[in-house]
């Protein structure tokens, strides 16, 4: 008997649309990149060097920092975390389908190609510094490591690119080479103590840390616990800053390092008797004052080393 075929039943595969622009935008989340490209510009200034000099690797520096490297870093966080967006924040791009199929991924790593090339292009330092936190950018959010969910790690990877490594660039696009030792000490201890930073940010979501076992420290120590100890390390480095600073003869600078500190320390109480309630205040008033004792700090760096 012949063999009797019928027309196929299964639908012919639809392809993936492209993503809108205004889709990847919201991806990358503009929003963040005002913390690394104010780190950015503190290195810039730590140099001492004149910007009409590099005004052109300045620019790039900007782009590499902000929509690139950080830009990537929130792809490929949206990317991995989109089941669990699915639940909690459907309508941002990859849950809610406006960017399908695999294209939050594919943004990810073509983000990440970019920030390196452009890198390679402005220096060997800024290249290398660009490798690292590319990688800390994956292994915040991809598996097997998942930094994010560990206290510890999360915090300080967070801290160590966002401003410790952006300073670095800074300084190194516009002296062309690696930066001097004070400077490096400098961005060294404002990067430490920004995992203070850090760790008051994990207090908004505590909760759904504590019910996803994301190991941040508000959740496995506290809020209480957790706030105080933000509190120290938010302020011990910057103690030794200014007494550095006070050491190189850079007296105004440090005065200046110094009040913003103390301003910060007469803060400290009001967020440490609710810190839950009280974040959102500290992050608006004492986190400001600690970047703009970073940007004075690199005030001092720059005045000494342009002389």
């Amino acid at each position: 008997m012949a063999r009797v075929t019928t027309p196929s039943t299964k639908p012919a595969p639809t392809a993936v649309p492209l993503p809108k622009l205004r889709d990847i935008t919201e991806l990358l989340k503009p929003i963040t990149w005002f913390p690394p490209i104010w780190a950015f510009f503190c290195g810039t200034v730590s140099s001492g060097v004149p910007v009409e000099t590099r005004w052109p690797f300045l620019v790039a520096g900007v782009l590499l920092v902000g929509p690139l490297v950080c830009g990537t870093s929130q792809a490929v966080n949206d990317w991995f975390d989109r089941h669990v967006d699915a639940i909690n924040e459907p309508n941002r791009p990859i849950p809610s389908g406006r960017i399908a199929g695999h294209w939050g991924l594919w943004i990810a790593i073509i983000g990440t190609v970019a920030s390196a090339a452009l890198a390679a292009f402005i220096g060997t330092w800024v290249f290398a510094a660009t490798l690292v936190a590319l990688s800390f950018a994956w292994a915040y959010s991809a598996p097997p490591f998942r930094l994010k969910t560990s206290g510890l790690w999360g915090p300080a990877a967070v801290a160590l690119t966002y401003e410790g490594l952006t300073w670095f660039t800074g300084a190194s696009v516009m002296a062309g080479a690696l930066p001097p030792a004070p400077v490096l000490i400098i961005l060294a201890l404002y990067s430490a103590g920004a995992f203070g930073i850090m760790t008051l940010n994990d207090f908004k979501a505590v909760d759904g840390d504590r019910a996803m076992g994301i190991r941040s420290l508000p959740a496995t120590l506290g809020v209480d616990r957790a706030a105080r100890i933000a509190c120290v390390v938010m302020a011990v480095p910057q103690f030794v800053v200014v007494a550095l600073l006070l050491s190189w003869g850079h007296m105004l600078v440090a005065g200046v390092v110094a009040v913003l500190l103390v301003a910060q320390l007469a803060l400290m109480p009001r967020l440490l008797r609710d810190p839950l309630k009280e974040t959102p205040w500290y992050n608006a008033t004492g986190t400001s004052l600690y970047v703009l004792g970073m940007l004075a700090s690199a005030f001092g760096l720059g005045g000494v080393l342009g002389l």
